[in-house]
């Protein structure tokens, strides 16, 4: 296959299975859905789901969250680790979005990334998934499946996410990069692969990722 029939039968296998894509994290609007990627970091999006309802309770906008202490919000989202860090983001941000934006998310990166704990990623999460606008935020499930199937020599995510970026068209990154993550819980997985059921990686997947998988199930057999 040429690499433009690989790209064609991961995008047309993608849109298969998930004609449907939703978003993973529970949110409203663009700040709940800030808070809830924010969140995120290093845990679960099944775990951050539980503890979100509790926290928006209190506060699910950035004037209500300034009225809660750093304390008060690490008690509550203890569960997703990280905690005083996150604590402090959170009441961090809601502080500048009141003070420079009116209590608005801004719908560009540059002012997304200059808030406290909020990286590359979670600002590209915040205007694809809040906004619509095109980005190609990559978590480790894109960062490990784009490797698999030699899209990227995956060195780092800032070279995965170009090499995205580069091959697929634009106007499908928002669900392309959903589709993935979910077809990489679902199929690819980092633990407990099997091949046989990763269909995109079985045909299309890098020489020697699929060489390594057949030495090592020999090994275990």
């Amino acid at each position: 296959m040429t690499k433009a029939e690989k790209i064609a039968f991961t995008i047309d296998t993608l849109q298969e299975l998930y004609p449907e894509i939703p978003v993973p994290l529970d949110h409203k609007d663009p700040y709940t859905l800030l808070i809830a990627v924010l969140m995120s970091a290093q845990s679960t999006d099944v775990r951050v789901n539980k503890i979100t309802p509790l926290l928006f309770a209190k506060a699910d906008n950035p004037y209500d969250m300034i009225k809660l202490s750093i304390d008060e919000i690490r008690e509550i989202i203890k569960p997703v680790g990280l905690s005083p860090m996150k604590a402090k983001g959170i009441y961090g941000l809601s502080k500048i979005l009141i003070e420079k934006h009116n209590g608005e998310v801004p719908q560009n990166l540059e002012d997304l990334e200059e808030l406290p704990a909020v990286g590359h990623k979670t600002a590209s999460v915040v205007i694809s998934q809040a906004f619509g606008i095109p980005a190609f935020p990559v978590d480790t499930h894109i960062h490990r499946l784009l490797y698999r199937w030699g899209f990227t020599n995956g060195k780092n995510v800032v070279q995965t996410e170009k090499d995205a970026k580069r091959l697929f068209p634009k106007e499908i990154w928002n669900d392309l990069h959903l589709q993935i993550i979910w077809y990489g819980r679902e199929y690819s997985p980092a633990r407990g692969w099997n091949l046989e059921k990763d269909i995109i990686t079985k045909t299309i997947g890098r020489k020697t990722v699929l060489n390594d998988y057949y030495k090592n199930k020999k090994t275990r057999s």
